[in-house]
């Protein structure tokens, strides 16, 4: 659960923003948009190995 302290005096605006910043940053989002549907083993080794060469690719341009 995202938790955020709030100051007084702090505005809504504020605490929105802190607490989407948090969110963000706990990957909340994401896993619950991974967690909508299931997804077989075979489909998750083949999305990670995909991620996995995109990092690669990434981290050693080529030129």
């Amino acid at each position: 659960m995202a938790e955020i302290k709030l100051n007084p005096g702090d505005s809504f605006e504020l605490a929105l923003k802190k607490f989407n910043r948090k969110v963000q940053q706990d990957g909340i989002l994401s896993e619950a948009r991974r967690r909508a549907y299931y997804e077989s083993p075979q489909a998750r080794r083949k999305r990670k190995a995909a991620a996995q060469r995109r990092k690669q690719r990434r981290s050693h341009p080529q030129g």
